[in-house]
């Protein structure tokens, strides 16, 4: 078992020969000459191990017991088995941490992100574009998005065609909230956060409030079980298309009714802005600016400055915004591809 452990650990663990045993671990490791960290101890002048080190930094900031303890599955062991060992056989036993996550690993283009490779992207360069292993930039939202369509214990491969599909799938969610504006108007300030379960079976099929409502408790479900972000995402499309249903049938709006509506629109925005965490990004071109295109372009379809019109929606389909038609007017919103 020992062996198996240590075949899914990081090769460069040092000092494995001076062990009597693999399972050991060092609590105290005497300093080389040229090492800047050196303390006198009853075993000479030396550090501590690394293992003891993360125990003596949570002991003491967050306490004998904190919630969650976070770090890659390759940490699981020795690092983490070492730390529950320490901190169990400490003056004050305690596990340390209630719940262990541990994350899977970040491929780039189905490689191993390494500067050797010349895959190594840092956040600044992410954001910026300044990248051979990238064609574009892309947000720190797109990115956020990225993220959570996979479960944080499965490997994630980076690449334009995930970013580009992040940033498609990002931009169909923000298109929702601004939807909700239209549909139920803007929140309130002190909007109280959505508290939703799935209603138990009854006789019959559910009402159209009581489907909006099993619809929106969904995502919430799959975030109990093991923050299983990639299945509450997709709910949480489920529970988009059907508003965007809503949204063209009045009738069906009428079936739903207002107070399932504005459950459902709380619920949307609390898992949207303040669970995932997702955000409208700061944009070069303000609500004025589109406000002033869209009149020019609602000028030049009247004088079928049709040159006009094609040069207006492709230079806003540039800028990630597309122009609606509808019956009532001139629209716009985030464009999804």
């Amino acid at each position: 078992v020992v062996e198996e452990l240590l075949a899914g650990t990081r090769a460069e663990l040092a000092g494995q020969e001076e062990k009597r045993s693999p399972a050991d671990f060092a609590l105290w490791k005497k300093a080389s000459p040229q090492h800047i960290m050196r303390w006198p101890s009853p075993w000479g002048e030396g550090f501590p191990g690394w293992h003891i080190e993360c125990s003596a930094m949570s002991r003491k900031y967050l306490g004998a017991e904190f919630d969650i303890h976070g770090g890659g599955l390759d940490l699981m062991f020795p690092h983490h088995e070492c730390e529950i060992a320490q901190n169990e056989g400490s003056d004050t036993p305690s596990p340390g941490a209630r719940f262990w996550l541990h994350n899977n690993m970040l491929t780039v283009n189905g490689q191993k992100m390494s500067k050797s490779l010349g895959n190594f992207i840092t956040l600044p360069q992410m954001f910026s574009g300044d990248t051979s292993a990238l064609s574009q930039a892309y947000s720190p939202m797109t990115l956020r998005f990225f993220f959570l369509q996979a479960h944080y214990r499965s490997p994630i491969d980076l690449s334009d065609e995930a970013l580009q599909a992040a940033r498609k799938g990002y931009r169909k969610l923000l298109n929702g909230l601004r939807l909700l504006d239209k549909l139920v108007g803007e929140p309130a300030a002190e909007t109280p956060a959505a508290a939703v379960e799935i209603a138990p079976a009854q006789p019959g099929p559910p009402s159209p409030a009581q489907q909006l409502r099993n619809l929106a408790a969904k995502p919430f479900a799959f975030l109990d079980d093991d923050l299983n972000t990639p299945r509450a995402v997709a709910a949480l499309f489920d529970l988009l298309k059907r508003l965007n249903t809503l949204a063209t049938s009045a009738e069906a709006l009428a079936e739903v009714g207002p107070a399932a509506l504005a459950e459902a629109a709380t619920t949307y925005r609390t898992l949207v802005q303040d669970i995932l965490g997702l955000r409208d990004e700061p944009r070069a071109n303000t609500e004025d600016l589109l406000g002033l295109t869209l009149s020019f372009y609602q000028e030049a379809k009247a004088t079928k400055a049709y040159d006009k019109v094609d040069q207006i929606r492709a230079a806003l389909k540039n800028q990630g915004i597309v122009i609606k038609d509808t019956k009532t007017g001139v629209e716009w919103a985030y464009s999804e591809e």
